[in-house]
């Protein structure tokens, strides 16, 4: 679960596993403030280097965030925006998101660390009808096997991770 900016909120076991997949073995210490989702997929110290289409994923990404700056008109938002563009080799925005081109209706993350190589796609879900002002911020984000090789290594996790 994150928020409106892109802050880990809560994580399940799947989650915690796909991401010590992709950060371990690491020396650094874990983060001891909020992790920013957006500023990890998109630094040259997170999840980029093992993104193999990081460029069609960060445009896409951008592009959600530039809307959200551009909806709710927030300064931290739009700060998010700017900060995610400072990266280095990150793509260029223009101010009005583009509606050229058929895109296709989902668009797979490919990863691959060492051997190992996923292919995922998400699902965003938010509350609609929220009865509490601070739930409306929430975003409950689901990743999904886009191959049977992914869904194959997912159940091989499955099937070691401790309970």
């Amino acid at each position: 679960m994150v928020d409106r900016r892109w802050h880990l909120l809560r994580a399940n076991a799947g989650a915690t596993r796909l991401t010590a997949f992709l950060t371990e073995p690491s020396p650094a210490p874990a983060p001891t403030g909020s992790v920013n989702l957006a500023e990890w997929l998109l630094s040259p110290d997170g999840v980029r280097p093992y993104l193999v289409n990081w460029q069609d994923v960060a445009i896409h990404f951008l592009r959600g965030v530039q809307a959200d700056a551009i909806a709710d008109g927030i300064p931290e938002t739009t700060d998010l925006l700017r900060r995610l563009l400072a990266y280095p080799d990150v793509p260029t925005l223009s101010p009005v998101p583009s509606l050229e081109g058929a895109q296709p209706p989902v668009l797979a993350m490919h990863l691959r660390k060492d051997q190992t190589s996923l292919r995922l796609f998400t699902t965003i879900a938010t509350l609609g009808t929220p009865q509490d002002v601070t739930v409306q911020e929430l975003r409950i984000e689901c990743f999904f096997p886009a191959d049977a090789a992914t869904a194959q290594v997912f159940k091989d996790w499955a099937a070691t991770t401790p309970r």
